[in-house]
């Protein structure tokens, strides 16, 4: 709904105090004052440096001796007698003293008695426990997709009327754009192509790997972190069956889609073996949508406080949703909800965090697609493993012939070398049972080998450095073999 619409409900349900919540002003002004024009009734502004003046009129002389917030709403009282909309701009802070919280306390009776509204626009929410019941507060919205085309568009025209730039892109890649800005203020996705077009004067699809950065930096500190996805599926090795899936799949999240009558995906479970490429297999879904990956981490989530842990996983999930459309990883997730599958030792607190998330991922709308992946399943929630929690779980398993060829080949051409030139047929074959992290450290080993034998790295190098390192499934034989045979027949093999 438009934050005008919304806005015009809580006037017509006469709520005498609505507080916005927010840190742009000048949109949230905007918005009122449109209501206000479209109900043709007076709207009054008041900031601790100008005092209180006509909010309508552009250039107003503010009343004298007003800049005092407790004067301020002292005025008000004979105002609000008349109707009308009231804007206080950072106030909440002001309301600490006991003589502005009173008058703040009588300007809210009064516009209640004379159906008037105060609206508090501030960048606090922390309002004293003496209004907190008489106070509706209201988040404004982020700017839809049409919004920020029409902030680049204009921020564009600004930019080469100023100095000419070169503009080139497709409707696909400015969609794409689009999309990775959605969750960022007005203000910042303007900043952002302001920035994107400064160094090169040129704005094209080359930039959205800038605006992923830009906007991970603008994210700021928090529980969620930022990953760097491979910009190419083929920088993945094996996973053929998951690949095909994210295929079919990525078609469902267009608007034609919804039309044909389909749900947008909104979730995996990946289970497997430690080291197999459950991690890989997250930034895959990223890569092949074109989409930022977030991790969450279970573990950042308890805090020694009560209430707190479950109040800073709502606040990951809602700023997941703010920046989507996004993947959000929750890696390991039985390490965090471990106490939910078992009886509690943490007087119930996994059980409240596990009921948090499966509340949020039967409920929330935004295009927020989840994975969670898993090492032990016999540590998970049995309601996490129930069919319409995700829309498909595979199992990552150790990779097969074709797959490990892949995946030598992917980290010698990482490292400087010319695959062709190296047996990969007998390095598939001498590496069973290893997982794309062994296959990786054999790599390395045989790097580490041939550099300190002054030689060029060979096939030799690398065989020695399989056969020298047992894998984890010699190591743990009888744990891999027991998490496949409960995978069979129950989840989907990615490979």
């Amino acid at each position: 709904m438009p934050d005008t619409k919304r806005l015009q409900q809580f006037f017509d349900a006469r709520h005498a105090c609505v507080l916005i919540v927010t840190v742009e002003e000048e949109h949230a002004l905007q918005q009122v004052r449109a209501v206000c024009v479209e109900r043709s009734c007076d709207a009054w502004e008041w900031s601790v440096t100008r005092g209180l003046r006509d909010s309508m009129l552009a250039g107003a002389t503010s009343l004298p001796d007003t800049q005092h917030p407790a004067a301020a709403l002292t005025h008000l009282l004979s105002l609000i007698k008349r109707g009308g909309v009231y804007i206080l701009l950072d106030l909440v802070g002001h309301l600490k003293d006991e003589r502005t919280l009173r008058c703040a306390r009588e300007a809210i009776l009064a516009c209640r008695k004379a159906a008037a509204t105060l609206i508090l626009v501030d960048h606090s929410d922390n309002v004293p426990p003496g209004i907190t019941s008489l106070v509706t507060r209201i988040d404004l919205s982020p700017p839809r997709p049409e919004e920020i085309e029409s902030i680049i568009r204009s921020t564009l025209r600004e930019l080469n009327d100023e100095q000419r730039i070169s503009i080139s892109i497709s409707r696909k890649g400015l969609d794409t754009i689009i999309r990775n800005l959605a969750g960022l203020t007005r203000i910042q996705v303007r900043q952002i192509v302001l920035d994107a077009v400064c160094d090169d004067k040129r704005f094209d699809e080359s930039d959205l790997q800038y605006i992923l950065v830009a906007k991970r930096r603008m994210m700021g500190d928090g529980l969620l972190e930022f990953v760097e996805a491979p910009t190419d599926l083929d920088q993945i090795g094996g996973l053929a069956r998951l690949k095909t899936w994210l295929a079919q799949r990525e078609r469902a999240l267009s608007p034609e889609a919804q039309q044909f009558g389909l749900v947008a995906p909104r979730g995996l479970l990946l289970l497997g073996v430690q080291g197999a490429g459950k991690s890989l297999a997250a930034k895959a879904v990223a890569t092949a949508w074109g989409r930022p990956l977030l991790r969450l981490d279970p573990g950042t989530l308890y805090d020694r406080y009560i209430g707190e842990s479950e109040k800073r996983l709502r606040n990951s999930l809602k700023q997941a949703e703010m920046i989507a459309p996004v993947v959000l990883w929750i890696d390991e997730i039985e390490k965090g909800f471990a106490g939910a599958a078992s009886q509690s030792v943490d007087g119930g607190l996994s059980k409240r965090m596990f009921g948090t998330l499966l509340t949020w991922m039967q409920e929330h709308r935004a295009p927020v697609f989840l994975i969670a992946t898993a090492n032990d399943v016999e540590a998970l929630p049995p309601e996490l493993l129930r069919k319409g929690r995700f829309d498909e779980i595979f199992f990552v398993d150790l990779p097969q012939t074709v797959a490990r060829k892949q995946i030598f080949a992917i980290h010698l051409k990482k490292r400087g070398r010319d695959e062709s030139k190296f047996d990969l047929d007998a390095l598939a074959a001498s590496s069973e049972g290893f997982s794309g992290a062994e296959i990786e450290q054999a790599v390395l080993a045989g790097l580490h080998q041939a550099f300190a034998s002054n030689a060029e790295l060979q096939t030799a190098h690398l065989l020695e450095a399989v056969q020298t390192s047992p894998p984890l499934s010699v190591t743990m034989r009888e744990k891999v073999e027991a998490l496949r045979r409960w995978a069979k027949g129950r989840c989907v093999p990615a490979d």
